[in-house]
């Protein structure tokens, strides 16, 4: 993947598939709908009630004292001579101070004191409901508690975004297709407990034949390879396997390409034929279009974490993410039709 291509985002998320995805609540939906959708002990002001609810009001002017309070609370193994505060004032609505005893802030509580009369605009009530919805779906912090005038979550390691951030396209451009880690590690275990079984020999690769890295010389009849940054020992049929994926394209990749089944066996026959020096039987194509077949899901397992990387640190400007999402989404697709391929015997 020599030149970062552009390509349209597909938007099936194949890689949820044989997973056990969280329950789907849509905005605006009905209690019905819900509990459904497991969400029924969510539900209603009157479950809002599960969460603590402590008797204690905060000092707008003199947050700390109440603070502390609230966190021999939630906290009574913290020792209150040791708990650090820390005062956020980008809000303009409500006052906000973290709560924390160790440096990296890894266990932190946040006290977040509503703004006087807020409850004017905004129904206290539905909000902690919708807290408790979001979090039970992954998409907001844990809520450990409220009091009279505000409400206690977990801290949300990262950045604040500023004006300056939100225009980035890597920003705007994350999307929840990108496997998670732990789905990762594991598709990564398959890959190499599975491809290993397969017997693809270990030859000098290539390892990166796109079109472009591809030279024909018409007056000579030959062709030539060229950009060997990638070069090195791996299985043979991952190169090939990367080399048909290749056929979809760079700069507008279309899977529709990647090479039918008797343009693939016709070209795998030459390929033996040129290794052995002498006619190959059906046997054999058979069995290498399997390998390669199989192997093409690492090329695109491999791009793609190439392309998060990518999307991490280089300065190219070009949609990085976009392009692993591409590619994940291709793995994910294409595995079952892969997993029913079976060696000739």
């Amino acid at each position: 993947m020599a030149a970062p291509p552009s390509a349209p985002l597909p938007c099936s998320p194949f890689y949820l598939r044989g997973q056990e995805p969280s329950p789907s609540c849509p905005w605006g939906m009905e209690e019905e709908a819900a509990v459904g959708a497991g969400c029924a002990e969510l539900l209603g002001p009157q479950r809002a009630a599960s969460v603590p609810c402590f008797g204690i009001s905060v000092d707008q002017d003199h947050i700390l004292p109440g603070a502390l309070r609230l966190i021999q609370e939630l906290r009574p193994h913290w020792k209150p001579e040791q708990v650090r505060t820390k005062r956020f004032t980008d809000g303009i609505t409500n006052k906000l101070v973290a709560c924390y005893v160790e440096e990296d802030m890894r266990d932190c509580v946040l006290v977040r004191v509503y703004g006087e009369r807020t409850e004017l605009l905004v129904d206290r009530e539905n909000e902690v409901r919708n807290f408790q919805l979001l979090r039970a779906h992954g998409c907001a912090p844990k809520l450990y508690c409220t009091f009279q005038n505000g409400l206690c979550y977990e801290y949300m390691q990262g950045v604040a975004l500023g004006p300056e951030h939100i225009r980035e396209p890597r920003l705007f451009s994350l999307s929840a297709d990108v496997p998670k880690v732990e789905v990762l590690e594991w598709e990564l275990a398959w890959l190499k407990e599975h491809l290993c079984q397969l017997d693809s020999p270990v030859v000098f690769c290539h390892n990166d034949l796109l079109c472009k890295n591809i030279i024909y010389d018409r007056a000579k009849g030959h062709v030539r390879f060229i950009d060997y940054e990638y070069a090195g020992y791996n299985y043979q049929a991952f190169d090939i396997g990367n080399h048909f994926n290749e056929f979809a394209g760079v700069n507008e990749v279309d899977y529709c390409r990647y090479p039918a089944r008797e343009t693939q066996l016709q070209w795998l026959r030459y390929y033996l034929q040129a290794q052995k020096g002498s006619a190959v039987t059906p046997r054999e194509v058979e069995k290498l279009y399997v390998q390669v077949n199989k192997f093409a899901l690492a090329s695109h397992f491999f791009w793609a974490l190439w392309a998060l990387i990518q999307n991490q640190y280089s300065t190219i400007d070009f949609d990085f993410l976009r392009y692993a999402v591409i590619r994940f989404n291709q793995y994910f697709k294409v595995k079952p039709q892969v997993l029913a391929l079976e060696m000739p015997k």
